[in-house]
């Protein structure tokens, strides 16, 4: 059961204001991971406290360095239910996860970063880790 709009909107916020798009439907998540060859970065986003409190910090302070992704995406685990487990069909290999990151290029997946990375780690350290697979893939 999904948390009620208006109490997820300011978590949603976190990534949109920073330049995200948001992938709400199945629809959504296909047009860009089904054909961006870009660098694409995919926050799952989540309620939980290790999002709020790290990952989607970090991924904000990823951003600063020189290299990033040029196309920067998410979806919300546990609202855009249908959204999510598409993109999770994009994400082989690794099970479901959120908060999680994952970095695509020339629509394969290059690098992920799940929730057991996430948890314990300090902004600064979700951001470090990104920015290296930036500096190799983007």
């Amino acid at each position: 059961m999904p948390y009620p709009e208006m109490l997820v909107q300011p978590m949603r916020e976190d990534l949109v204001r920073i330049g995200f798009q948001e992938l709400r439907t199945p629809a959504d998540v296909d047009s860009v991971l089904g054909s961006e060859t870009r660098t694409t970065l995919l926050v799952v986003n989540s309620v939980c406290g290790c999002a709020a409190g790290a990952a989607r910090p970090g991924v904000y302070l990823s951003l600063q360095g020189e290299k990033k992704p040029e196309v920067l995406t998410t979806v919300f685990a546990g609202q855009d239910m249908d959204a999510t487990e598409r993109a999770r069909q994009y994400i082989s290999g690794y099970p479901p996860s959120s908060p999680s990151v994952a970095l695509f290029k020339d629509q394969e997946l290059v690098y992920m970063m799940e929730r057991h990375q996430i948890e314990g780690s300090s902004p600064q350290q979700i951001a470090a880790a990104l920015q290296e697979a930036y500096g190799e893939h983007c």
